[in-house]
């Protein structure tokens, strides 16, 4: 067993451990590259998005020509409006953060307008059972479409986690953020930027803890020159705007993709509009809203779901209430957890560890090596099935499907006044999953993450956010992934 203290002192030691290795990591990345190719690479890599999804696209909308050979014409001018609809909604453009479930819905309503398009088309010549028809083949199509996206947004993580695809990126600013940009870019390769250090006009950058600092920012075409970077990233650091804007439009800076960070990046949304005021740039924000119709829609979408889960999964919860049963004493462990705007509500799950003293099971923190583990309990972490029980709260209202998780009260206390915008966490009801989770922080992890990643879904919540983490977990416990 563990105390928070312990707990905190393991996380500070595990960072220095990794700042080092991502220090000697991110100094052997830089080399010296010659300009003509950097511009040859950055071609490459820039096309390479629209060169193969445009065609795997088009084949996949066309290919109901292939079994009916009597509406090729229907078929091929569905393929094209689709292509032509997909690529005004900026589809074909490689993105950072590589998932066909954020793809899903602006494609398929892309596809539903090619396809109403040429349904009218058909409907005009009066061709009902050929409207029939073509509706059933753009289904399928649209399908293929899908299956498609899946496979090609699979090799380009692949290949990015293989090293095969990385971009070579400087930092402009060597603040907090930018340290942390410096970490999360090598722990998570899958966004397929390497950093190589960074440039700041700081006397003690933070960043240099994590990469190597290669100069000031007068200094950054020189870097951009030397190293082969192609991609900026401006985060925080100690400059001014005006000379960063002056500094990244240099001759070997002007062809590197620029990624900004917002300086307001706490407002973590999806939903913002660019507007202006006369020449000064604006973003529209659309403010969280999980009440009156969308939280109604929440609420049908969760016990919908939690019901049919319960009917499907109940001789599975008999059979490990037995072999919980078998260990000993209790088949159901209730604990105080704090909810909705700081309510408490008792959560269940299948008891996992042997019977501790209450005080001790609501103050100590839970670790994956923990002696206390029965077994059975093991496996049922191991499968979140000792979660299932939740399903319950879900139902009389306590939890929803998709939400921050519930915390003990001791910790919420501890960690609300520990790490920033926690306790914003408590504006929804807690979940039985959540994007944290699907994103690997569950168990013993960063509770400053969850935090940032709890407050995003809240202030970007739409019942297709909630599908995909659904979906996301499903996938986590099928392969037991992060367990």
């Amino acid at each position: 067993m563990k105390s928070s203290e312990a707990m905190s002192v393991r996380h500070v030691n595990d960072r220095a451990t990794h700042d080092s290795r991502l220090r000697r990591w991110s100094a052997a990345t830089v080399r010296p590259s010659r300009q003509p190719d950097r511009r040859v690479r950055r071609w490459v890599q820039g096309v390479r998005a629209w060169m193969v999804l445009i065609p795997i696209d088009a084949l996949a909308l066309a290919a109901p020509a292939l079994w009916t050979p009597t509406q090729w014409k229907a078929s091929l001018s569905f393929a094209v409006l689709s292509v032509l609809f997909i690529t005004g909604a900026e589809r074909y453009r490689a993105r950072l953060h590589a998932s066909v479930l954020d793809e899903v819905p602006s494609l398929l309503g892309k596809m539903l307008m090619a396809a109403a398009v040429v349904a009218t088309i058909i409907a005009l010549r009066h061709d009902k059972d050929g409207v029939v028809v073509f509706l059933q083949n753009a289904a399928l199509a649209a399908a293929l479409l899908v299956a498609g996206r899946l496979v090609t947004t699979s090799m380009v993580v692949w290949s990015r986690r293989a090293g095969l695809t990385r971009h070579l990126t400087v930092l402009v600013g060597g603040g907090p953020l930018a340290a942390e940009l410096a970490a999360k870019v090598s722990e998570h390769r899958r966004y397929g930027l390497a950093v190589v250090g960074f440039v700041d006009d700081g006397p003690e950058p933070i960043a240099e803890a994590i990469v190597p600092r290669l100069g000031r920012l007068r200094d950054l075409d020189r870097v951009v020159r030397e190293t082969g970077a192609d991609v900026l990233l401006l985060a925080d650091g100690d400059y001014s705007e005006m000379d960063a804007h002056e500094a990244v439009r240099t001759e070997n800076c002007i062809p590197c993709d620029l990624l900004v960070v917002p300086r307001m990046h706490h407002f973590h949304t999806q939903t913002g509009r660019a507007d202006h005021i006369g020449s000064i740039p604006v973003m529209r924000i659309k403010t969280p809203n999980l009440n009156g119709p969308g939280r109604a829609l929440k609420r049908s979408f969760d016990v919908t779901v939690a019901g049919a889960a319960l009917l499907v999964m109940a001789p599975a919860m008999a059979l490990i209430a037995l072999a919980v049963r078998r260990e000993g004493p209790g088949v159901i462990f209730r604990q105080p957890r704090v909810g909705r705007d700081g309510e408490l509500f008792d959560v269940l799950k299948f008891r996992s560890l042997r019977p501790v003293d209450e005080r001790e099971s609501a103050t100590n923190w839970s670790i994956a090596a923990d002696d206390r583990v029965t077994p059975v309990g093991r496996l049922l972490r191991r499968t979140s099935l000792d979660e299932v029980p939740q399903l319950w709260n879900i139902l009389r209202g306590d939890m929803t499907l998709v939400g921050p998780r519930p915390e003990r009260p001791h910790f919420v206390e501890q960690f609300s006044a520990q790490y920033e915008r926690y306790a914003h966490r408590h504006r929804v009801q807690s979940g039985l999953t959540g994007l944290a989770q699907v994103n690997g922080l569950r168990g013993d992890t960063s509770i400053a993450d969850r935090a940032r990643y709890d407050n995003y879904y809240i202030e970007n919540w739409s019942l297709w956010l909630d599908v995909k983490i659904i979906l996301r977990t499903v996938s986590e416990v099928v392969f037991a992934r992060g367990r």
